[in-house]
């Protein structure tokens, strides 16, 4: 592997000396290039030396509309101004009202109240919580539990690893964590031989209705990420299960917790997943995309019925008492409230279903390789799956680090490629051109040769 980089200048060596990066093992940039990034324009991220990356994988899901995109950039600063942050018990703002009103126009019907956060994790926290002290304002106590699918990611703080399932996050920590109860994921990749999606989605939505018969009256919900178990290995999954879980979980009294933090904004082809099934959650977790990328902001949209379950005199103790510092922060709200004009302004699904047609198209091939076992799509997420055997589906030993040797390609040929393991991915910002998914594409199938060899 080649890692002879210029971006090993003072700024690197600063950077190694005092800070710890996240997802990371630092011993490995003894070998592996820290790449010190001075600016952003569009879909490219130019490093200190001047040598450019075509950002893939939209840094880590968050960027839409490109980076330093004017656009959202005048948003911040005109907000930035006139109000930067007040707290938000008591007081209010312009912006979160306007973003509020506005996420409750273009999520799915029914979605009411809005519940604002600062992260990913921290909204997932917000409906495990509101969920639970839901049933405990209704006089069930007794629901203390949750379902999650195998295979689901959805944070890194307790409650969030709680209710997920990749053990390379939750091993260690285990002991700390509730248990949830793991129903099986309608992942098409696990399909039987001769079965559809949509048969998979059947066959495992008799399997959570098991799950339900034996253990609904403990259980305050059921969380999935709809289409798509992104950091679980980009495993996708057919619309039917969403829709039979929305009925399973009013059949059986449970809430359905919706995770569109990495899926929502028009990443599987609609503004949001859900609407493939044409299906409310009692909770919709947004983040990554709400702000295109320029801000943290999370929110947690829920029900009237919910929102009501809290409202009663003070003394009889139902208030949901949960904070952060930064809640509804104006220049997040601000910024978020601009991404959302620009998918009213352009015609941003249109476009991205040729982009995600085009980018379906060049991948292809791939299907033909002898280590890749499955390239899987939906919308402008993409996934490509290596393996030491394709016939038995034979992972290579996770030591030798095969992903690894694609993202290093990558960083050489002026792309970023960050896999998740051996499953090479792509996630582009929408602004990205068809010219540039073919470098994305041939720059991974030139490093996915390199890394099978």
């Amino acid at each position: 592997m080649n890692t002879s980089f210029p971006a090993a200048d003072a700024l690197v060596r600063r950077d190694l000396s005092l800070l710890w990066h996240p997802c990371t093992q630092m011993h490995d940039h003894q070998t592996v290039p820290m790449v010190p990034i001075a600016r952003g324009e569009g879909a490219w991220l130019i490093d200190t030396s001047g040598r450019r990356y075509l950002d893939g994988i939209s840094s880590w899901w968050t960027n839409l509309f490109g980076h330093a995109n004017p656009r959202l950039a005048a948003a911040l600063a005109e907000q930035a101004k006139t109000l930067e942050h007040v707290i938000f018990a008591g007081f209010t703002h312009e912006p979160a009202v306007a973003l509020a009103e506005e996420l409750v126009r273009v999520t799915p019907p029914g979605l009411d109240r809005v519940f604002y956060a600062d992260n990913g994790s921290a909204a997932i926290e917000v409906a495990l919580k509101m969920s639970f002290h839901y049933w405990l304002n209704q006089g069930h106590g007794e629901k203390t539990r949750f379902i999650a699918l195998t295979g689901s990611y959805h944070g890194e703080t307790l409650g969030a690893l709680s209710v997920s399932d990749v053990a390379l996050y939750r091993k260690t920590y285990a002991p700390l964590l509730l248990t949830p109860i793991l129903a099986p994921s309608a992942d098409t990749y696990e399909a039987l031989p001769g079965e559809s999606p949509s048969e998979v989605a059947k066959r495992r939505l008799g399997e959570l209705r098991q799950l339900l018969e034996r253990h609904a009256h403990e259980v305050c919900a059921v969380i999935v990420e709809p289409l798509v178990q992104c950091a679980g290995g980009m495993r996708m999954y057919h619309p039917d299960y969403l829709a039979g879980l929305r009925r399973l979980c009013d059949e059986y009294d449970v809430h359905f917790i919706a995770d569109e933090i990495a899926v929502g904004f028009g990443r599987t082809g609609t503004l949001f997943a859900c609407e493939q099934a044409r299906v409310s959650p009692d909770f919709m977790c947004l983040s990554k995309g709400l702000t295109g990328g320029f801000l943290p902001l999370s929110a947690v949209l829920t029900t009237t019925k919910v929102y009501e379950a809290f409202y009663a005199e003070y003394s009889a103790g139902k208030a949901f008492l949960h904070s952060h510092s930064y809640t509804g922060n104006p220049l997040a709200c601000r910024v978020a409230l601009e991404t959302l004009r620009i998918f009213n302004d352009e015609p941003v699904l249109e476009r991205n279903r040729v982009l995600a047609a085009h980018l379906g198209k060049r991948l292809a091939p791939l299907r033909d390789h002898p280590h890749v076992a499955d390239v899987r799509q939906t919308g402008m997420i993409a996934a490509v799956e290596l393996v030491a055997d394709k016939t038995h589906r034979t992972p290579f030993p996770s030591t030798e680090r095969r992903g690894l040797r694609v993202y290093l390609h990558g960083l050489e040929h002026e792309a970023l490629l960050r896999p998740l393991g051996d499953i090479i991915y792509f996630m582009p910002p929408y602004v990205v051109s068809t010219d540039e998914i073919d470098h994305l594409v041939d720059t991974a199938i030139a490093g996915i040769e390199l890394a099978a060899a």
